[in-house]
């Protein structure tokens, strides 16, 4: 079949390196197959880093599931009598952080619920105890969630929580909690929650701090095509503003064990069209992630021709979309990881959390250059 004019103008845009407008994103959105967006998309992911695929050797931590809010779609939160609540002693830090050590992991992904009756001054000792117990492994903590759940703490404005932390040893900020931006679906599954716009200003802060961060976007709940777009045009906004921001990832939405059960999981074709729908948008973000905890493994391997450079890392001992109802395993080795990249035909890179190359001798490990965006014969 003969592709649209409309189709035809941003395919044109594409190859020229034109930024797509929101009403090219909500056609391509609601109109257009898969196929032709994972073409497109591909374009883009190789004229920035060409036929590599990326990859970190991590843990995650969650401190505590104990949290005073009760978002509709989480199904990791847990009240604090509950006998699913716990909360992490500083002695089950350092065994996590030395079991990273021992695994040759460069990061350590922390964060969890928002413990009611925990001050600000344990959240920033959990950094300290990382960075005392091991200083050369990245901590990557709290998302915008946390800091504006900080900042209601200690009354205190983001930039002087922000500081506070990276003092302690925060190297940069994970993505979580921006859901959808939208108010209205946040009213619907996330109600008491910072808003869209407290988590764009308080990564706007942290850029201007000089922390790194990363951006996601949870879709295939309540949410309709214009509320993505709109999401990835907020971010594509602020980074144009900031340059900040290292990293995308589209979250699908899991059900199970949620209070949004009776929503059906999105499809693989949809998990396909959001990671080149981001990729196609986003034009100035370097990386797109494959969330392979999420996605499974064969939809991950897949993605990285539809746009996705990156596939996340090993990710030892997560819980949030465990809990959630994921049946991935709970962490891959580097070798598999490099089968899923193998097989997909790009070539496996590792980096750091700050996309800069690991040199590894087994578990000993040092940097080594930033890893530069390659432009290929394809574009």
């Amino acid at each position: 079949m003969a592709a649209s004019p409309r189709f035809q103008d941003i395919e044109r845009k594409v190859l020229a390196g034109e930024r797509l407008s929101f009403d090219d994103g909500l056609y391509l959105d609601r109109q257009c197959d898969v196929l032709s967006l994972g073409r497109l998309a591909n374009i883009v992911r190789e004229r920035k880093n060409g036929n590599f695929a990326f990859y970190n050797t991590n843990v995650h931590l969650n401190p505590t599931n104990v949290c005073v809010y009760r978002c509709t779609f989480c199904a990791f939160r847990s009240d604090l009598k509950s006998p699913r609540g716990y909360t992490f002693t500083d002695d089950m830090i350092r065994e996590r952080v030395l079991e990273a050590k021992e695994q040759g992991a460069t990061e350590i992904h922390v964060v969890g619920g928002l413990h009611h009756q925990k001050p600000f001054e344990w959240y920033v000792d959990v950094v300290r105890v990382i960075r005392d117990t091991w200083s050369d492994l990245h901590v990557k903590a709290w998302t915008g969630v946390e800091i504006n759940w900080f900042s209601y703490l200690t009354k205190k404005p983001y930039r002087w929580v922000l500081e506070r932390l990276i003092e302690a040893g925060l190297g940069s900020m994970p993505g979580g909690g921006a859901e959808i931006f939208d108010e209205g679906v946040r009213a619907q599954i996330c109600e008491h929650k910072a808003d869209g716009q407290s988590w764009l200003d308080i990564h706007r802060e942290a850029h201007g701090l000089g922390l790194r961060t990363n951006a996601t976007m949870l879709y295939g709940h309540v949410e309709e095509a214009k509320h993505r777009i709109d999401h990835l045009c907020r971010l594509r906004a602020l980074q144009d503003d900031t340059g900040g921001f290292q990293t995308f990832i589209p979250l699908a939405f899991h059900p199970e064990n949620t209070g949004m059960a009776h929503i059906h999981k999105p499809t693989g074709l949809m998990d396909l069209k959001m990671i080149a729908l981001s990729r196609l948008m986003l034009d100035n973000f370097d990386h797109i992630k494959a969330y392979w905890i999420m996605l499974g493994e064969k939809i991950a391997q897949t993605a990285l021709s539809f746009g996705a450079d990156d596939l996340d890392g090993t990710v030892v001992h997560e819980l949030i979309y465990h809990d959630a109802g994921a049946k991935t395993p709970e962490g891959l080795t580097v070798s598999q990881l490099h089968r899923m990249i193998r097989e997909a035909g790009r070539e496996p890179v590792e980096r750091d959390t700050l996309y800069r190359r690991v040199i590894r001798n087994g578990a000993e490990w040092k940097i080594g250059e930033p890893l530069v965006p390659v432009t290929t014969g394809a574009c």
